[in-house]
């Protein structure tokens, strides 16, 4: 089910599409969007997303022992990213969310969050944990330097009138981007291992017990080098378009790459992050669906023990 948020009702709200439809992309001042967000006085209705409620004694080791994050000494009120990963170490399913000393409240991608409850339930056993898709009765709001809020879905209208005008996602995807910020289902596939997106120490904790497909993620990070590196493409701004998601990447007429997301940022100009071959050296110019586009290191091609600080 795709929830359409009522602040699209608001004079300006021009509606996003892709995995964003169902909120507003803008309310007509992106830049002005995005400076907001930045200066902390701004926030963005994510509504749209997808919530999972896993409540019961046992959910904590549950989710550590499922997870990429460490969910054991998880105490109320920290925020966490988490990733689920086949046997090979491929992402299947992230998350971020909270325990307030009873349930974990976790937000996905709208869309996801049947696949994540049908997962997380077929591997509980005997664990006492009580997992449910809880998307109707809860929205999500990104409060800019402040991080990730969930409210009731009621209250939705209420904080928006006390919180100020919003800012559509377009701005929160610009500063996600410019700050080279991943967003599984755009700038990963279905081969993607947390390593090439520079995510351990952040959702991926480095000292934890065994999780399915933590082999390749150990292998790469003691041996190095993941096969393929996050990168900050710096596009050509005098060319009027973005590369859309999946376009391919190339040098010297080789595809080496595919971009994953991209957008127009208020100080940067435009820019996009793109999933590359870890060889490509960084001087080197790159296409971008034809445009040109310099390099800048998400990832570092030479260090696959790249570990990341925390991010919002």
């Amino acid at each position: 089910m795709t929830y359409r948020s009522p602040l699209l009702q608001v004079s300006g709200a021009v509606a996003a599409d892709g995995l964003d439809s169902g909120v507003a992309a803008h309310y007509g001042n992106p830049v002005s969007e995005q400076r907001r967000l930045v200066d902390g006085s701004g926030w963005v209705d994510l509504s749209h997303r997808d919530v999972v409620a896993v409540a019961g004694p046992d959910r904590l080791p549950y989710l550590h022992a499922m997870t990429t994050q460490g969910f054991a000494d998880l105490a109320p009120g920290v925020t966490v990213d988490a990733l689920l990963l086949s046997p090979q170490g491929h992402i299947e399913h992230a998350f971020r969310g909270v325990d307030d000393g009873e349930r974990f409240l976790g937000h996905t991608e709208a869309g996801e969050g049947a696949g994540l409850v049908a997962f997380l339930e077929a591997m509980k056993f005997m664990m006492r944990v009580e997992i449910s898709q809880v998307t109707e009765d809860f929205a999500v709001v990104h409060q800019g330097t402040s991080g990730d809020l969930l409210l009731e879905r009621t209250e939705l209208p209420a904080y928006a009138t006390t919180h100020g005008p919003a800012c559509g996602v377009w701005a929160r995807e610009a500063l996600r981007i410019a700050e080279g910020r991943p967003r599984i289902g755009l700038d990963s596939d279905h081969r993607t291992i947390p390593n090439e997106l520079g995510l351990l120490g952040h959702a991926v904790q480095l000292d934890k017990g065994c999780y399915r497909g933590q082999e390749t993620v150990a292998r790469v990070h003691n041996l190095g080098r993941p096969p393929r590196r996050l990168v900050l493409l710096h596009l050509d701004g005098s060319v009027n378009h973005l590369p859309p998601h999946g376009a391919a990447v190339t040098a010297s007429d080789r595809v080496v790459g595919s971009v994953g997301s991209s957008a127009r940022h208020h100080e940067l100009g435009p820019i996009a992050l793109a999933l590359v071959k870890r060889n490509i050296p960084l001087e080197a110019t790159l296409l971008a669906d034809g445009v040109p586009a310099a390099q800048e290191a998400v990832v570092d091609p030479e260090i696959g023990l790249h570990v990341r600080p925390a991010l919002r």
